[in-house]
């Protein structure tokens, strides 16, 4: 096989190589990912999908053979346990290359766990996103400046550097399947003036690494009568760099904020991504992620150019 027939599809501007390969018969190897997503001599995206039955790879072991399995790597060609942008644009990859029928929702299986997506209406998607867990406070010298009403020091337990943020700040681990740091900054400025070309500095690290979310809040408001948190954020994921969009991020930064926020703060987040605005929907211990997904374009690629 020399030639590969792809979709590009992005949600929120988080982009991705999308490939349908019901029974596994490619290849796909860390090296062909990284060509695949290569913005100069490939097609680009962040990460690469494949929408493969769980039966036919290794890692959709514990899900139901027939099951359709979101087999998602990253642009370095590192795998990732879950990228919620990515499960939409998957939901959408299916509903096209299938028929399927997403209304009623569908579970597929992740290296995370099963999840459901659902189709809604506007070409917008929801992932259920599973359970989610916060990290433990770890002693250390932190930087008091971005404490904010609500929050204390046990909610955060780790510290960030940044290029372009003086001095190194908290940061609350908060788990979504895959590992996260959140930092929350005082103003858009700092946020406008990190560097993130350069990847954030954790301590202590996670073993697997981590993606990085800086967020800073912008109030709320109430529509339709429920009361709804608004943030922005910048995130860097592992493997990818900064990214326009990140699901699981946005998840992780609702998760923080919520609690930094303390008793009486909303369930509901419209989090500001630079690629656009994804609303989360948060329990005691799970979520949800909505937002829209889109399929820009089709083609054949040869990949027998692949390095």
């Amino acid at each position: 096989m020399t030639t590969l027939h792809f979709t590009k599809g992005h949600a929120t501007e988080n982009d991705f190589v999308l490939l349908f390969d019901e029974h596994g018969d490619l290849d796909l190897t860390p090296q062909l990912v990284r060509y695949l997503c290569d913005r100069r001599a490939g097609i680009g995206g962040d990460g690469v999908i494949r929408a493969v039955r769980a039966g036919a790879v290794e890692a959709g072991a514990d899900d139901h053979p027939d099951a359709w399995f979101m087999d998602y790597w990253n642009a370095d060609g590192s795998s990732a346990e879950m990228c919620g942008n990515g499960a939409r644009v998957f939901a959408a990859f299916l509903e096209r290359e299938t028929d399927a029928d997403l209304v009623g929702g569908l579970t597929i299986g992740t290296r995370a766990g099963p999840r459901t997506v659902t189709a809604l209406t506007d070409g917008n998607y929801a992932v259920g996103m599973g359970q989610f867990h916060t990290g433990t406070f770890h002693t250390g010298t932190f930087h008091t400046g971005t404490f904010h009403t609500g929050q204390s020091r046990a909610a955060f337990d780790a510290e960030v550097e940044a290029v372009g943020l003086t001095p190194a700040r908290p940061a609350m681990s908060v788990n979504v399947g895959n590992p996260h740091h959140v930092v929350a900054l005082a103003s858009m400025a700092e946020l406008d003036a990190l560097d993130l070309t350069q990847a954030p500095r954790v301590t202590p690290e996670h073993p697997q690494g981590s993606n990085v979310e800086f967020v800073v809040t912008r109030g709320g408001d109430r529509k339709e009568g429920i009361e709804r948190g608004r943030v922005r954020m910048r995130v860097v994921e592992r493997g990818s760099g900064e990214t326009r969009s990140c699901g699981t991020g946005a998840v992780a930064v609702a998760v923080a904020v919520r609690e930094w926020a303390g008793p009486g703060a909303p369930d509901m987040w419209d989090v500001e991504v630079p690629g656009g605005v994804l609303t989360v929907t948060l329990t005691e211990t799970s979520a949800t992620l909505e937002g829209p997904a889109v399929l820009v374009a089709t083609g054949t690629v040869d990949i027998s150019l692949a390095q």
